[in-house]
């Protein structure tokens, strides 16, 4: 059984994430110590919170005293609703956290049921219970629970340089298989721009968005993340980049964005698009020649069908590039004007390339359903492609962004932003320009 312990202070959020698998049939409530259940089954956040509150202090300086907590025994346990409780109380006995107010919820929201907890760890005197090594504790008493009850070992999974990335496959977890997408691409693609960061990720059906705001007074600037079909249409509520990971943060992947500054070498992936594009006879055998060499292109249209962005993503140095980063001669312009009225002709052209709203993706490596042991995602994962193998191909329109440690959820707010495109932009300006050369003075 693998447990998963949150630190945080938000109770109301932690308390509605869980509110929100009931309302979806997602889940519900097996027990609870100190806090009153409605006899109708309904649970009023507020009133959860009101009753969680009456056990705590006033005033305290423990900044984060809300605990959520996770326990996923192994798939191959089937247990019921009776034991789940049980084994939740124990835990919590155990870990010194029994006589705390707490609510137990059981989550269907995937084939391997699991339990969640929320509780406080302040007492009524404002002082913090004992965390010292909690979780080392915590695995202690999970190992000594599956040898009391007869339980399958469950072992957090990790992610290693092999693991390979596949697209999202909506049957499974998709939060833990967007988290680990994130991950494994942080770690293995060079990229310098949002832009860039968006073309690795939807090879694998992951967009990635800015947001900006205010919370609590504060100013706030983070990322969120979607999964999507292969249309690009999002399949899941977004996730908010704090619940992925420090790995999925705005600050973190900035930070990969200088980092790759300075380690991009863009000589080898120049002098294979420029053989290429050198012998290509159109867009399609542009494609399918650059596959040959083991690098993905994504293309990005307007609502005009017009090529307003190029992105190519190398395997083999695992870089992926603007096309203008390469050269003026592969630009989104120039690959345009080479390129768009060969396309613009062809009688299969996808309707939806002209949809502005809707990135297309066309993915040559098909979904395989993760094993997955915890409540925080399915292990998404990507073959690394070789030559001429398990690579793709993504045509995008305009776009409206672990393992075991990944943190437990609760609902925050975000409002959207918005991306900026240095092609797009560039176009504009240039086509305002020459509106204003064909005016004429008027008399």
């Amino acid at each position: 059984m693998v447990a998963k312990i949150s630190i945080g202070s938000s109770l109301y959020g932690a308390l509605s994430y869980n509110g929100m698998k009931m309302n979806r049939d997602e889940g519900r409530v097996l027990g609870a110590n100190k806090i009153i259940l409605p006899a109708d089954g309904h649970i009023d956040i507020a009133r959860m919170v009101e009753n969680f509150n009456l056990f705590m202090p006033k005033t305290g300086r423990t900044k984060k005293p809300v605990l959520h907590i996770s326990l996923n025994p192994h798939p191959d346990d089937k247990l019921t609703e009776q034991q789940y409780e049980i084994l939740a109380r124990e835990y919590l006995d155990k870990l010194g956290f029994g006589e705390q107010p707490y609510i137990i919820y059981k989550h269907m929201d995937i084939d391997r049921h699991h339990i969640h907890i929320v509780t406080v760890n302040v007492n009524e005197q404002g002082k913090r219970l004992n965390q010292d090594f909690l979780f080392r504790r915590s695995k202690k008493i999970t190992t000594e629970l599956e040898e009391k009850y007869n339980l399958h070992k469950a072992q957090r999974e990790k992610i290693s340089p092999d693991t390979p990335i596949r697209k999202i496959d909506p049957s499974g977890d998709i939060k833990r298989q967007v988290a680990n997408t994130v991950k494994m691409v942080g770690m293995r693609y060079k990229f310098q721009t949002i832009g860039e960061y968006n073309a690795i990720l939807s090879l694998y059906n992951v967009r990635c968005e800015p947001t900006d705001g205010r919370v609590n007074g504060r100013e706030y600037h983070g990322l969120v993340y979607f999964a999507t079909d292969n249309n690009g249409k999002s399949i899941a509520t977004p996730f908010k980049a704090s619940l992925l990971g420090k790995f999925a943060s705005r600050t973190a992947i900035d930070g990969r964005f200088e980092m790759a500054k300075e380690k991009i070498d863009i000589a080898p992936t120049k002098r294979k698009v420029t053989d290429v594009i050198a012998h290509s006879i159109d867009k399609a055998d542009f494609i399918a020649k650059l596959k040959e060499r083991n690098i993905d292109v994504v293309l990005r249209y307007n609502d005009g069908g017009r090529i307003y962005g190029v992105t190519f993503i190398d395997h083999n140095t695992m870089t992926v590039l603007n096309g203008s980063n390469l050269g003026k001669e592969f630009s989104a312009n120039a690959i345009n004007e080479r390129f768009n009225n060969q396309f613009n002709n062809q009688t299969n052209i996808p309707a939806d390339t002209h949809d502005v709203s809707t990135p297309i993706v066309v993915p040559l490596v098909e979904p395989t359903p993760g094993d997955t042991h915890t409540d925080t995602a399915q292990e998404p994962v990507v073959n690394q492609p070789s030559s001429g193998q398990h690579q793709h191909t993504v045509t995008q329109s305009v776009s409206d962004f672990g393992d075991y440690d990944l943190p437990i959820p609760g609902l925050g707010l975000f409002q959207q932003g918005q991306s900026f495109n240095p092609d797009e932009e560039e176009f504009r300006r240039r086509m305002q320009r020459k509106k204003k050369k064909g005016r004429r003075p008027k008399f």
